[in-house]
């Protein structure tokens, strides 16, 4: 997908690939930002930049040498192939986490606003912390999202809060002049059980509780004497992981996700010693035949769109990596009918158990 933006013409692609054409890696919101800085004429330095999770604005703005917030392993890959697509110096961008102190302090920050407003109430804090006196932030939206909560966040941080006008059915929030105030915390608990909390960074699935997917397929869970390697694909906070190593003390989990905070949330809620963690959005570091038995509850909404795709590849990947007489346990939303996608890879499908919203399936 081409854009142009100061004369330049750029070729922005989504990875991963997806074979819903409507799709794009930018929206106007996007737009909307660059924009802004042109007709105000703002003086690009000391850039950070976060929920850019194709690289279009860190790309278009390479040049200035800005600090990505990385969300995900699948955004820095992407921002890697679409700085080679437009032959870019990979490290022109400067890439830092979203539990970072980013320094120098920054000039200058745009933001997507997400979805989720736990997580975006985290990155406030983050560009909180990295801002100066003058710095000035630009949030970005979509209308159809808007929220008077975003708002909320916005002024717990900030003196000036101004929201422009709609533009391609998008607006913006220009955020001046930070506030004294004190930190804020950016983990908090949930409850799994009587006896066991969860403790995870805000922005994490699910925010107020295990969700109930995952409960679901907690009480239609097996894992055998014979599951001694286990993989836990999509791993969250690692509550799946923490049931079967209670069904199975002895077993060895590898959890991965493709997102950082899920990850460093997951390290804090299930054993070190009987786990590995790999902040990763494919298995392409696991050999054939690896594991006795996959677990997941698979991903299928990013930010607000729901794509299964990415699921049906790993799906593909999860047949590679599974030991033959293995099996893979997975739940899944009734509406999205992944049996049917299940069988291009797996000879028996079987339906452990369902309600009106969930369907847990066991795959061999």
């Amino acid at each position: 997908m081409k854009y142009t933006f100061k004369d330049k013409s750029y070729t922005i692609s989504r990875y991963p690939k997806t074979e819903q054409i409507s799709l794009r890696a930018w929206n106007s919101a996007d737009e909307h930002i660059l924009k802004y800085l042109e007709e105000e004429e703002i003086k690009l330095k000391n850039i950070a930049i976060c929920n850019d999770r194709f690289g279009f604005l860190s790309v278009l703005l390479a040049e200035y040498k800005p600090k990505t917030i990385l969300n995900f392993r699948s955004q820095e890959k992407s921002i890697y192939i679409n700085l080679q697509l437009n032959d870019l110096d990979t490290e022109s961008v400067i890439k830092t986490s979203p539990l970072d102190s980013i320094k120098p302090y920054c000039d200058l920050a745009l933001i997507k606003i997400p979805k989720s407003l736990d997580l975006f109430r985290l990155q406030m804090e983050q560009l909180y912390s990295a801002s100066k006196k003058d710095t000035k932030i630009v949030c970005a939206f979509m209308t159809k999202y808007f929220s008077y909560q975003m708002l909320d966040i916005c002024n717990e941080y900030f003196e000036l809060c101004k929201q422009s006008k709609a533009w391609k059915k998008s607006r913006l929030i220009v955020l001046k002049n930070k506030k004294k105030r004190k930190k804020s915390k950016i983990k908090h608990e949930i409850t799994f059980s009587n006896s066991k909390k969860f403790t995870q960074y805000y922005g994490v699935f699910s925010a107020k509780k295990i969700d109930y997917a995952s409960q679901f397929f907690i009480q239609n869970m097996v894992v055998t004497l014979s599951d001694n390697k286990i993989l836990d694909l999509g791993s969250g906070n690692g509550v799946l992981t923490y049931e079967a190593q209670r069904q199975k003390p002895d077993a060895i989990v590898y959890l991965v996700d493709d997102s950082f905070l899920a990850i460093e949330s997951s390290k804090m809620n299930v054993d070190p010693k009987r786990s590995f963690f790999y902040y990763q959005d494919d298995l392409s570091q696991f050999e054939d035949n690896s594991f006795d038995l996959v677990l997941s509850n698979p991903p299928f909404h990013f930010e607000h769109e729901t794509n299964i795709d990415i699921s049906i590849n790993l799906f593909r990947e999860v047949k590679r990596c599974l030991k033959k007489g293995g099996s893979f346990q997975l739940v899944s939303s009734n509406h999205l009918n992944l049996k049917t996608q299940l069988y291009d890879f797996f000879h028996k499908i079987q339906i452990v158990d369902q309600n009106k919203k969930f369907t847990v399936y066991n795959c061999t």
